[in-house]
């Protein structure tokens, strides 16, 4: 939205600088960007003499400025006085004081909010203040920042504001490459680095001073303090089913060490609770440290009998392959015939690898993605690769964050839409730096990252945590020499639990055949019983467990005791979770079918926008808890669409409405629908887990629960959130919002309908995006879907 001061601004600043040698003119649009703070840039170089002036506040700038000195609210030089007053309007801050010169007030305030509150000369505009006040950093905190990192980023310039090397940095609640660096400068600092080789690198001098460093419990003092302020910002911690989270401290307690034990756990370290060198690194690098031992690696080499004994033999586990080498390449680097049944025979298992260039941002467009993925899928089964092998698809280069958004993400729904076209029988995974496998996982749900963290000058590796769902990360590159035979290989750490790679190739089963022959087994039970509808009872023996209590009996009831006994009498047991064979994410099998017995119970309403009692065993139950979730985080996040955008069906987050409980939702009504046409609980599951139905789940339920419409999809979410007409949805939405957000919090029917509106439109362009997935059209669904939105 356009603002006149800013407008002011650019107009003011184009007409006094038009016709300087080397300046830019910005556009005049009354909206505040980089073009913006590069023109008042260029106005302060002029007025500080330099000529000719250009687009960047530099060394030179900064010295200048300082041999200037202080600029006070009467500084003789008026247009610098303009511009201060002007930048300070494009930060948000009003800037005039009424007699033509800024005011010192917001200057203040300015400062206040970057952590300088107690630095000299309050209204005055010190050189590395006027440097940050022509950046587009933000010093008050941005919609899902986080305060704690906010609090760390005011601490670290506030404390080190005086130091040569260090330059005010954002206070907006995000961890960032800048932020990674003032904390890197801090260390460096702290360790007594002299200040004019303080740079931010995790050079020699930095490693060896964090190996005289460790922290531990019941320390204190400033190390623990940089130590813990490392820890925030690589939270959360999702570990061992349970997410952890800490604090900024000068005091290492008892809860920072369950959060190191955690961090170390998932960062597959040895779990000691202590803040080790190899911790430190950890926090701080992408790599943490090469010279661990690991039990993965990668390889464009030939992998021949005796290159796999000797990798066995040094402890290796795993090893990446690549599937294909473009042509011209040189390199030879695809597997080689008869180069897996070497490998399987010496106990290793393979992960494949697809890369096609992938070097720079013309290597990635959708229509490129959806080429390679047809190749990827074409040379998987060539070479045997079981279904639901995870395909490494490569970023090989430090993508930006906007060329994620504008090509990198595009390619990898290609690539989805791809593999789709061919059944799904292979799942996409993604090699690239930290920021693009997080971003790629987000939009286009990758099943693991292999994180290229080898590259820890990647500006997508500097200011970012782990994904969530890594399962390698490249350490270290170096010439391997076994018996006089060496070759290049990468050292990649490998996280237990995630994808494992292949020990095998074409196996005939699928990861769901274990489930069906379970249903099958459950399902003569409940014929042998001779009573009641036997797919019921296959429904309540499988959720009765975790979905038995007051909730689910007000709901739809008790399950049959007597069955219950009978089954277990009979050898029955509890069934936990499976891998699914379309996305190979875990599905868990109670939540599963105790969605599928809510809506089996209460049949789906005649008109759709209607909430049913059944909806609320499934997607309603979950909005409801997001609903709650976002009116707690609602400081942090005013804008529900953000919230949804940030946590509705995601991978990796600390949600009640993840990406894993919507599969669970979509399969559970889905099946239920399928037993109430008529086919048995054996045959439903059958169908859609062996069949076809799990490919075009999310197209299938966006379309048979919601309309196939984001006007539909979001006014049914409406009334799920509002309606009053059944108390067992009016009793249990309550009941699920308090308790989450508290009894204090506003209910949906109380909330602003605007607030409420963006919260469900978003939840239905969500679902619409999702069921595009599947078919590869993204672009052109949503487009027709936010028509329909905007026509109602």
């Amino acid at each position: 939205m356009a603002d006149e001061k800013v407008l002011d601004a650019q107009k003011w600043v184009n007409a006094t600088y038009g016709s300087v040698s080397g300046y830019v003119r910005c556009p005049e649009t009354g909206v505040t960007g980089w073009a913006t703070m590069y023109s008042l840039t260029m106005g302060l170089q002029h007025e500080l003499g330099i000529s000719p002036v250009v687009a960047n506040f530099g060394a030179g700038t900064l010295a200048k400025l300082a041999a200037y000195g202080n600029v006070g609210p009467n500084d003789p030089n008026k247009n610098i006085l303009t511009i201060v007053k002007h930048a300070l309007f494009c930060k948000g801050y009003w800037g005039d004081n009424g007699a033509g010169s800024f005011s010192a007030e917001s200057l203040v305030e300015m400062k206040s909010d970057m952590g300088l509150g107690g630095s000299a000369d309050p209204g005055f505009v010190q050189p590395k203040v006027f440097k940050a006040l022509l950046t587009m950093d933000a010093y008050v905190l941005l919609s899902g920042g986080s305060d704690k990192v906010r609090g760390i980023q005011q601490w670290l310039n506030g404390r080190y504001f005086g130091k040569s090397t260090f330059y005010v940095g954002p206070c907006d609640g995000h961890y960032s490459r800048d932020v990674q660096q003032a904390l890197m400068k801090a260390i460096q600092y702290e360790l007594g680095i002299p200040e004019d080789q303080v740079t931010g690198n995790f050079g020699a001098g930095t490693q060896a001073g964090l190996k005289n460093h460790p922290v531990s419990e019941g320390g204190s003092g400033i190390f623990v303090q940089l130590f813990s302020a490392a820890c925030v910002f690589n939270e959360p911690v999702l570990y061992g089913g349970s997410t952890y989270v800490t604090s900024f401290k000068s005091t290492f307690d008892e809860s920072l060490t369950t959060w190191v034990r955690a961090f170390q756990g998932f960062s597959m370290l040895d779990v000691t609770g202590v803040g080790n060198y190899q911790t430190w690194a950890q926090l701080l690098v992408s790599t943490g440290d090469p010279e661990r031992s690991v039990q993965a690696c990668d390889t464009r080499f030939t992998i021949t009998a005796s290159r796999a004994k000797a990798l066995y033999e040094s402890g290796y586990r795993h090893v990446g392959r690549y599937l294909y080498d473009p042509p011209g390449s040189t390199l030879d680097k695809e597997i080689k015939p008869g180069e897996l049944a070497d490998i399987f025979a010496s106990g290793l298992r393979v992960f494949p690898i697809y890369q096609d260039n992938a070097r720079q941002l013309a290597d990635f467009t959708f229509s490129q993605g959806y080429a390679h993925g047809l190749n990827a899928h074409n040379l998987a089964l060539s070479y045997g690769f079981n279904r639901s092998t995870v395909i490494y698809f490569a970023v090989d280069y430090d993508a930006t964050g906007e060329e994620i958004t504008s090509n990198i993400v595009p390619y990898f729904h290609g690539v989805n839409a791809a593999l789709a076209n061919k059944g799904k029988r292979y799942v996409h995974g993604v090699y690239g730096s930290r920021n693009v496998c997080t971003q790629v996982t987000k939009e286009t749900y990758a099943r693991y990252s292999f994180v290229s963290g080898m590259s820890w000058g990647f500006s997508g590796n500097l200011g970012f945590p782990l994904p969530s769902n890594w399962a390698f990360n490249q350490i270290k590159e170096f010439s391997y020499t076994t018996a006089g035979d060496a070759f290049d290989l990468d050292n990649d750490a490998h996280r237990s639990g995630s994808d494992g790679g292949q020990n095998s190739v074409n196996k005939p089963t699928t990861s769901a055949d274990d489930l069906i022959s379970y249903v099958d087994m459950l399902y003569g039970l409940a014929l042998d019983y001779g009573k009641g509808n036997p797919n019921q009872l296959v429904m309540e023996y499988m959720r009765h467990l975790a979905y038995g209590d007051f909730t689910w009996w007000a709901l739809i009831g008790d399950p049959d005791q007597g069955f219950i006994d009978y089954a277990e009498s009979h050898g029955a047991y509890l069934y936990d979770e499976f891998k699914d064979p379309f996305t190979g994410y875990p599905i868990g099998a109670e939540h599963l079918m105790a969605t599928a017995n809510a809506h089996f119970v209460k049949e789906q309403p005649a008109d759709i926008i209607n909430a049913g009692a059944g909806d609320v065993g499934g997607w309603g139950g979950d909005l409801m808890t997001l609903y709650g979730e976002w009116r707690r985080d609602s400081d942090s996040y005013p804008s529900g669409a953000a919230y949804v955008a940030d946590k509705f069906a995601k991978i990796g987050v600390d949600s009640t409405f993840a990406y894993k409980d919507l599969l669970e939702d979509t399969d559970g009504y889905l099946i239920a629908e399928r037993v109430r046409d008529g086919k048995t609980i054996v045959q439903a599951v059958t169908d859609h887990y062996r069949g076809t139905g799990g490919l075009s789940r999310f197209r299938d339920y966006y379309i048979q629960r919601f309309g196939g419409t984001v006007s539909l999809a979001s006014d049914t979410a409406r009334m799920m959130l509002i309606t009053e007409k059944d108390p067992v949805i009016t009793v249990g939405r309550n009941t699920l919002i308090w308790g989450i957000a508290g009894y204090a919090t506003l209910l949906p029917a109380m909330l602003p309908d605007d607030k409420l509106t963006e919260f469900v439109d978003a939840f239905g362009e969500s679902l619409a995006s999702l069921a595009s997935l599947e078919s590869g059209q993204k672009a052109t669904l949503l487009a027709n879907q936010r028509k329909n939105l905007s026509s109602r």
